[in-house]
């Protein structure tokens, strides 16, 4: 059995890096339980889901009517989709680790992320670099995704990369668009992006990143759709700032 806890080295890891990997964290039965419901409500298009042609990013079908317009980029709101997502979501093996992190107690943000996040081969499109925390609104920049991975990650088919220790960064506004995305023209950013690294899962891998460490990923040049459930996380005394959308739905305490 998995223990539940990170060591010293992965608290300090995480620390330092603004991520870290824990492997084989989630079993195979869960992890094809979800990929099953996830195949199911992607064909049906169950809602809420969030369209690659609304996103606009890179790639991306230009509208809802053009070829590829209905593939969806994420099923929302999965911890009310079936109990195996929320099981998992507020689970020991996430909650004892969060709390290293995070603090005594912790909550799951449903407004953010809360969602099986999809990468498809023709019209999924990719996403530049950029920071979680710049559309997240909340007391302290201090929250934490958990990334789980229901199927091979890599490069090829639309895996993430990571800027180890960017988390820590003060970077100036200027270095981003108007859509707070980085600048890669910038030589200081390209500087900063030399240090990148790819983020490759297997399976039932767990990442768990810092809302402020920049991050990316391509377009899926391979033949299958990827399958990520992401969850995020705080500190039950980080409240999100009223009247924005971190506010919109309540959050999950974790027991």
């Amino acid at each position: 059995m998995t223990a539940c806890l990170f060591t010293a080295d992965e608290v300090h890891t995480f620390n330092r890096d603004g991520f870290i990997v824990v492997r084989g964290l989630a079993e195979p039965a869960l992890c094809e339980r979800m990929k099953t419901i996830a195949q199911d409500h992607l064909a049906r298009q169950i809602p809420p889901v969030e369209y690659e042609a609304d996103l606009r990013y890179p790639g991306a079908p230009q509208s809802r009517d053009a070829e590829g317009g209905r593939t969806v980029r994420r099923l929302l709101q999965a911890c009310s989709r079936e109990p195996s997502f929320r099981g998992w979501a507020t689970s020991s093996l996430l909650r004892d680790r969060l709390i290293q992190l995070l603090g005594s107690q912790v909550v799951l943000v449903q407004a953010h992320h809360n969602c099986v996040m999809t990468k498809h081969p023709r019209f999924g499109s990719l996403t530049g670099w950029h920071q979680d925390i710049r559309y997240w609104s909340f007391e302290r920049p201090e929250l934490v995704s958990v990334w789980l991975a229901l199927g091979p990650e890599r490069e090829e088919n639309g895996g993430l990369w990571l800027v180890p220790g960017s988390q820590a960064l003060k970077l100036d506004r200027t270095r981003f668009d108007d859509a707070l995305f980085l600048r890669e023209g910038l030589e200081s950013n390209r500087e900063l992006l030399s240090r990148r690294v790819p983020a490759e899962l297997e399976r039932g891998d767990v990442l768990f990143f810092h809302c402020r460490m920049l991050h990316a990923a391509g377009r899926n040049r391979g033949g299958d759709i990827k399958y990520s459930a992401v969850f995020t996380y705080c500190s039950a005394d980080n409240r999100p700032l009223a009247n924005t959308r971190s506010a919109s739905l309540p959050p999950i305490a974790l027991a």
